[in-house]
């Protein structure tokens, strides 16, 4: 059943390579069975120095970037379990091009299966460097030093981010999220879904029940028949209560 998830995280200096290899599953991550769930591995807009690999890009961001600064932003997105493998990489693709443009970017799409239900719980991790080509040419040292406002060829590349408050990037984020859920709900609605996605929190919709707590795959091996089939009575009861509100 399509669900609504949206979170987004920077993450810092010197780990900017290891996590593009864990969404990647390359490396130490890329063992048999973390690859099992590994559907789609891209990128785009890399630097003309990085050829076309994008870990010469977070290697150099790791070496590079400033001891404070953010190596990579991600977002971590839920996919409508409804639409295929295709599908959903259109609607990943379309998300990129309206709210990445020409920044460079990682793209993995994942689709583990859930501990409890066992369906497939498809998701994208999308790591972009914040750093906004300008087309001016500039070596992986300089590409990722302080912006030169007043002579931008003799400084970095700037980032997006830079210079907006924290109330702007609190707007952003609340647009983004919105956008994503109306996005979602075009491309089921287009293919004949009837179940849709809503990004305000429960408070904001009205509805009474608690969150769903994450049970975790460890959790739910230790629970009965009994209490899996009571969980998921209670789930399956919100989930109608859901459907009514909307």
């Amino acid at each position: 059943m399509a669900s609504f998830h949206l979170s987004v995280k920077n993450g810092r200096k010197g780990t900017a390579a290891n996590h593009a290899a864990y969404i990647a599953r390359q490396g130490k991550h890329g063992t048999a069975d973390k690859k099992a769930d590994l559907r789609l591995v891209s990128h785009g807009n890399l630097p003309e120095w990085a050829e076309g690999d994008p870990f010469v890009l977070w290697r150099a961001a790791d070496k590079y970037e400033r001891a404070n600064g953010a190596a990579y932003r991600e977002y971590e997105l839920a996919l409508p379990g409804e639409l295929s493998l295709e599908k959903n990489t259109e609607l990943a693709r379309a998300f990129i091009e309206k709210h990445v443009g020409n920044k460079p970017y990682q793209l993995a799409i994942h689709a583990p299966i859930a501990a409890f239900g066992k369906i497939p719980q498809p998701h994208m991790h999308l790591m972009i460097c914040d750093r906004k080509p300008d087309g001016i040419f500039r070596l992986p040292e300089q590409f990722f030093s302080r912006h030169n406002p007043n002579h931008p060829e003799i400084g970095g590349c700037k980032k997006d981010s830079g210079g907006k408050s924290k109330q702007e990037m609190r707007e952003q984020l609340a647009f983004v999220r919105e956008d994503w859920a109306r996005m979602q709900n075009s491309v089921l609605a287009q293919n004949g879904h009837s179940a849709r996605v809503d990004h305000r929190s429960h408070r904001d919709r009205g509805i009474d029940h608690p969150p769903e707590i994450h049970l975790g795959r460890f959790a739910i091996n230790k629970m009965t028949d009994e209490e899996k089939m009571q969980f998921q009575e209670r789930r399956n009861g919100k989930a109608a209560h859901q459907v009514n509100e909307t």
